[in-house]
């Protein structure tokens, strides 16, 4: 078939009907008061260091992936043992379960929510909507079940797992179309070649100061330490790619200007959420005739 005469519409030339109604969800404002109201909300709760638990920092990726795996499986099951007669009893604790297991689910995905830009913040708020919906129809479900309702129990979980499913479409969307948890900074590693590359003068780095440059082409932010050292970390922030050579130095670290997650200086780690991956970090040295060089580290040196 020839390809330059076919129809476009054959071609894929477009989004389908599905796929264009959540890049108009993304595009919309009005949601955005809505949005900016549950986002102080969520904020304002006095988590402290529970808050990086809660993003998964300590796992190195969002926790909240995780989580929902747990009410999901139940609820899918019982959804198979409510198609077998006599299951009804073990549907019922499924059905349980998974309502127990939303609760941990929900934190983390809104501790999440709460630091997304407005793309994404707008379809994570309609996500979350459709998995309340799919929760509180699985709460109808059990409480039917409870009562010897049974085949109220049962629509009232098919109606659950639909909105939870529309939910999960919405979440699969986040996190690979709008790349919502992802390491926004791990191209780096793909990109900078090995080997020494040239980063600037000495001189062009004022002492204590954020600087954007760049390394084989990859933007990146030196600071100059008022002990010598210069310090080079990848520009990007891991979390949402925010500019970090407009951050805050503090305490042998910058903190990104979007979202407030640390990085060490010395070496990349994400000492503070929301970033749950390191930032690439460089190796650097001062040639004889004050020129700054950096080379990728390409494992990251954990040493406090």
């Amino acid at each position: 078939m020839d390809t330059q005469r076919m129809d476009p519409e054959l071609r894929g030339g477009g989004p389908g009907p599905l796929l264009a109604a959540v890049e108009r969800l993304e595009r919309t404002t009005q949601l955005d008061a809505l949005i900016g109201v549950v986002r102080r909300a969520v904020r304002a709760v006095p988590l402290g260091p529970a808050r990086d638990v809660l993003h998964g920092r300590p796992l190195g990726h969002p926790a909240h992936p995780l989580l929902v795996q747990v009410p999901l499986g139940a609820w899918l099951s019982a959804a198979a043992l409510d198609l077998w007669p006599g299951q009804q009893r073990a549907a019922r604790i499924l059905v349980g379960t998974g309502l127990a297991a939303a609760g941990p689910a929900a934190v983390t995905g809104w501790t999440d929510w709460a630091e997304l830009p407005p793309e994404q913040a707008r379809t994570g708020i309609v996500h979350a909507v459709a998995n309340t919906t799919g929760v509180l129809l699985y709460a109808g479900s059990f409480l039917a079940r409870t009562r010897g309702r049974v085949r109220a129990g049962k629509a009232l979980g098919w109606a659950g797992l639909a909105a939870v499913g529309a939910g999960g479409a919405l979440g699969g969307h986040l996190a690979y179309r709008q790349a919502a948890g992802a390491n926004h900074a791990e191209a780096v590693t793909h990109l900078v070649g090995e080997g020494w590359h040239p980063v600037g003068r000495l001189s062009d780095f004022p002492v204590d100061r954020a600087v954007r440059a760049a390394v084989d082409g990859v933007d990146v932010v030196v600071v100059r330490e008022s002990g010598g050292a210069v310090r080079v970390l990848a520009e990007r922030c891991s979390h949402m790619a925010g500019p970090l050579s407009e951050g805050e130095l503090t305490d042998g670290c910058v903190r990104c200007p979007w979202h407030g997650s640390l990085f060490r200086l010395s070496d990349g780690w994400n000492v503070g959420g929301p970033a749950t991956a390191p930032q690439p970090a460089f190796d650097t040295r001062t040639t004889a005739d004050g020129s700054v060089e950096a080379r990728l580290r390409r494992v990251h040196d954990r040493r406090s």
